[in-house]
């Protein structure tokens, strides 16, 4: 099934996991999801991931992490869509729950966090914003 919009599917797979309280999800992979998948891990927003290559595309399990019974990532929210791109400089990437939150931000120099992305000191497309 072909989706017009495969960061917000990967988005709505995510929330609708955390909903039901799996432990894990499965999301058809591509280079983006891995990368968003990445900064996850990363800034400990879940516990681990795997690559499975099939003979298509290959699929990303996530474990999902939980505490006190709560899961760690509250929410989600798409910012920039296929039909309304939105891009910052780094003085206006916006800062998610205070700094405890994350935005995910395509730049030049590649998918990074907006933490990441003042430190190297480029702005781009704010793609999703996590907390």
């Amino acid at each position: 099934m072909a989706h017009s919009d495969p960061i917000a599917d990967y988005l709505t797979r995510l929330r609708n996991a955390i909903q039901a309280k799996h432990k894990k999800v499965e999301i058809p992979a591509s280079n983006v999801k891995r990368e968003i998948t990445r900064i996850l891990a990363e800034n400990k927003l879940i516990n681990k991931y795997d690559v499975v290559a099939d003979e298509k595309q290959g699929v990303i399990r996530i474990a999902l992490k939980y505490y006190a019974g709560s899961n760690v990532i509250k929410g989600s929210r798409r910012v920039s869509t296929p039909g309304r791109r939105v891009y910052r400089q780094v003085d206006d990437l916006p800062r998610v729950s205070n700094g405890l939150g994350l935005a995910i931000v395509s730049t030049s120099k590649g998918l990074m966090s907006d933490k990441q992305a003042r430190k190297e000191n480029v702005g781009g497309e704010v793609l999703c914003l996590i907390w």
